[in-house]
């Protein structure tokens, strides 16, 4: 008995389906805010400067609220080593302030004494306790008050007390920095004459009879001195005004 063929029916379909693609993509809103915040993220990143809304605005998108960015960006890196922070209406990235004591540099800065710096110093050193009026007298000329401001910053003059005279001015001695920083264990240690003029620090022409001042020790105040009645720093500043010759 003969097995029936098998009849394969192949049915083709005359309608072809079309598909038309569209060349506008459009992507989810997310995705574009996203990007918006990565380009409002490097903008601040690389401006040297703290950037106003309209500057970031500039280079994203017209229509996009660039406010809305910012205060999501500055809430993201709240906990972060960096934040984002408002200065004077306009946006930067800053190191939080927690740990900004980690980058602190600390410089010394050389700084070189002016002659009428270094003659007042000695001045002091030699002489003291010792007042601004006294210090003129000896130099011949008049020094502007930055001069002795100077050495009291630096830590080598320091007011010791008032003078037992009309005024009361204020006198001044060297401190215990000026001893640490030039080797002595007390003023008397100071070289004298003889001693300055192997250095070569005395000029050969002195006179003869030219004494140099036995530099007193100690810290305790004279019989012709008063102590500070803390009313120093309210005096009024001077005129800083050039040195000038006396005419001598």
């Amino acid at each position: 008995m003969a097995e029936p063929a098998l009849e394969i029916v192949v049915i083709e379909l005359e309608d072809e389906l079309v598909v038309e693609e569209s060349s506008t993509v459009t992507p989810h809103p997310r995705a574009n805010r996203d990007h918006s915040l990565r380009i409002v993220e490097a903008i601040l990143f690389a401006a040297p400067h703290p950037l106003s809304v309209d500057e970031i605005a500039a280079h994203l998108p017209a229509g996009t609220d660039v406010a809305l960015l910012l205060l999501d960006l500055q809430s993201n890196y709240e906990a972060r080593g960096v934040n984002i922070v408002e200065v004077a209406g306009k946006w930067m990235l800053r190191t939080a302030e927690d740990l900004s004591f980690l980058l602190r540099r600390e410089h010394v800065e050389q700084k070189k004494l002016s002659r009428a710096a270094l003659e007042t110093l000695a001045i002091v050193a030699y002489h003291q306790p010792v007042t601004r009026a006294e210090i003129e007298d000896i130099r011949g000329v008049a020094i502007s008050r930055g001069t002795l401001d100077s050495l009291v910053e630096i830590g080598w003059v320091r007011m010791r007390g008032r003078r037992k005279s009309p005024g009361r001015p204020v006198t001044y001695g060297t401190t215990e920095s000026f001893l640490v920083h030039f080797g002595l264990s007390s003023p008397g240690d100071l070289p004298g004459a003889a001693e300055l003029k192997a250095a070569g620090l005395l000029d050969s022409s002195v006179p003869s009879d030219f004494a140099m001042p036995m530099p007193k020790s100690g810290d305790a105040l004279r019989d012709d001195e008063d102590p500070l009645d803390g009313t120093e720093e309210q005096i009024p500043l001077e005129m800083d005004i050039p040195e000038e010759s006396s005419g001598n």
